[in-house]
């Protein structure tokens, strides 16, 4: 009997011991199962904080590309913006010419600076050179630079009432303000 109890102490222990590896084999299998949950979303997160940061970078890239054209365009617009400042001078000496009186004997010359004077004008306004409006316009400070102020009795305050140097725009920019007086 006393073997039998030992042969039963025997076997609840290997009963117990089997049951132990076991539940320590469950508990190893379930921290390498949590560890690979673990793993798995550490990779899913870093995959969307990388798909996030590649549509910013091709948002930006975007944006870049977009504004490098409007730079482009811009600059191929007013490409010629030095040259038509510097041309402005001269239209001024031409309308300077032409408004002299000019004696009998120089007719042919009056001709030959008027038409002079029409092709010049003829150039620039195919660059986009246009006169700014100013005698009887209200005054602008974006078009107009006033250098007197006098008093009318025909125009209302603030009208321009003799321009005193023409003022011009390329394209839909201001080349040159018009010098005014205005009106107080």
């Amino acid at each position: 009997m006393k073997q039998e109890q030992d042969a039963n102490l025997q076997e609840q222990e290997a009963t117990a011991f089997e049951q132990e590896q076991t539940e320590a084999a469950a508990e190893v299998g379930g921290e390498e199962s949590n560890d690979l949950q673990a793993a798995l979303e550490q990779a899913k997160a870093e995959a969307e904080e990388n798909y996030q940061r590649m549509l910013r970078v091709q948002a930006d890239y975007d944006n870049f590309r977009r504004r490098t054209l409007k730079e482009k365009e811009d600059l191929a617009k007013y490409a010629s913006s030095k040259l038509v400042t510097d041309l402005v001078p001269i239209l001024d000496n031409f309308e300077r010419a032409l408004s002299t009186n000019p004696s009998n004997d120089s007719d042919s010359f009056s001709k030959g600076v008027d038409m002079i004077f029409r092709q010049f004008q003829q150039v620039l306004e195919q660059e986009g050179v246009t006169a700014i409006k100013a005698v009887g316009e209200p005054f602008n400070p974006e078009y107009h630079q006033a250098i007197m102020q006098v008093e009318s009795d025909e125009h209302e305050e603030g009208i321009v009432v003799e321009e005193l140097q023409k003022g011009y725009m390329l394209k839909d920019r201001v080349v040159r303000p018009a010098m005014v007086k205005v009106s107080s």
